[in-house]
């Protein structure tokens, strides 16, 4: 099932941080894509750039539990990146669920199984069939993100 995604910019600057980051709307080697790009610094406690969109646009709970996982459709810049997912169970900003890949210089889809992803900052197990969000993170040392995303899909 193909998601309608209407990404938004997060940076680390809700925490004080100083990363710098942009979101467009671009065609990428010939296919139409969402690409988050800037500079992840750790500085002020920062190291993160996120791009994000709530699975239902009321931001209401959506039922994943028929699925497998995750289907995204990236091209990059050889760097590992982090996709999270969110649920209801989850009431801090700062929790989620979280699985990492490598974003090649190509257009690749990757296929992420909800047994791959692992709590973050709870103790919560996953709960596939109250999921909210989805986000795809530049995070955790300084490097120069790029990451374009042209379909999210459940499997």
């Amino acid at each position: 099932m193909k998601l309608m995604t209407s990404w938004e910019l997060i940076t680390d600057s809700v925490m004080g941080g100083v990363s710098k980051g942009e979101l467009k709307s671009l065609r990428v080697a010939g296919r139409q894509a969402t690409q988050l790009s800037g500079k992840v610094l750790l500085d002020n406690n920062g190291g993160f750039l996120q791009m994000a969109f709530n699975i239902n646009s009321d931001g209401s709970v959506f039922d994943a539990s028929g699925y497998m996982g995750l289907e995204l459709d990236v091209y990059g810049n050889e760097e590992i990146y982090d996709v999270r997912i969110r649920t209801s169970e989850l009431n801090r900003s700062w929790q989620s669920y979280r699985a990492s890949f490598l974003a090649p210089s190509h257009w690749e889809t990757i296929q992420i199984p909800f047994l791959k992803f692992t709590p973050n900052k709870t103790t919560i197990p996953l709960n596939t069939s109250s999921l909210r969000r989805i986000g795809i993170l530049a995070i955790g040392s300084v490097f120069s993100a790029n990451i374009s995303v042209a379909k999210v899909r459940f499997v």
